[in-house]
């Protein structure tokens, strides 16, 4: 897939507020500071990034729309886990994220990024059982890939996916990326090239 054009859309507070549902939506989460913004700034290819980067995680509070190539929309929802934000502001954050994942009909996928470098995290087996629970469609992006050795990304992964297995019997598609390197952009494109056309 080629991106010719990745334009900002609108941000949204609530699943009421989002804009229609005319286009198929792919939609990005993970854990805060796990990359999400360079790996949307990576995907869409553009000059100018399309979502801002911030070292500060957990900068994303609403749910941001991208149009992509006019024929589908990237989706960055907010990120989990940033514990240096009030508890009643993660509960607010994570009531409408659940909101929009459960009930948006455009909704085709969702990328949960997971941080390579890092052994499997609660946070992120908790989320991706309830998403499995909640019967949403989902695949899995390890990032950051050119910030450790080859040997522990695939560790990381495997001890990831080995946790997922006590509650999961089919596991999910997974891609490895690295937005520095770009690596993975033509998988993760293909992928969605692919899930757009099942769809026509």
């Amino acid at each position: 897939m080629q991106i010719h054009s990745a334009e900002f859309e609108t941000s949204s507070a609530d699943l009421e507020n989002c804009p229609p549902e005319s286009l198929p939506e792919f939609a990005f989460v993970g854990r805060s500071n796990v990359g999400k913004s360079s790996l949307i700034n990576m995907l869409s290819g553009q000059k100018k990034d399309i979502a801002i980067v911030s070292s500060r995680p957990g900068r994303t509070r609403l749910i941001n729309f991208f149009n992509i190539n006019k024929k589908w929309k990237l989706v960055d929802l907010p990120g989990y886990g940033y514990a240096k934000i009030a508890k009643s502001e993660q509960e607010k954050f994570q009531e409408f994220v659940d909101d929009y994942l459960l009930n948006r009909e455009a909704l085709k996928c969702v990328f949960v990024l997971i941080d390579s470098k890092l052994p499997p995290q609660e946070i992120d087996l908790n989320f991706t059982k309830w998403m499995m629970d909640s019967e949403i469609p989902f695949v899995l992006i390890f990032t950051k890939a050119d910030k450790a050795k080859p040997g522990a990304v695939r560790r990381n992964q495997d001890a990831f996916l080995h946790s997922m297995s006590d509650w999961c019997d089919g596991l999910p598609k997974f891609f490895t990326t690295s937005s520095k390197n770009r690596d993975g952009r033509r998988e993760v494109l293909g992928f969605i090239d692919a899930a757009i056309k099942a769809k026509d």
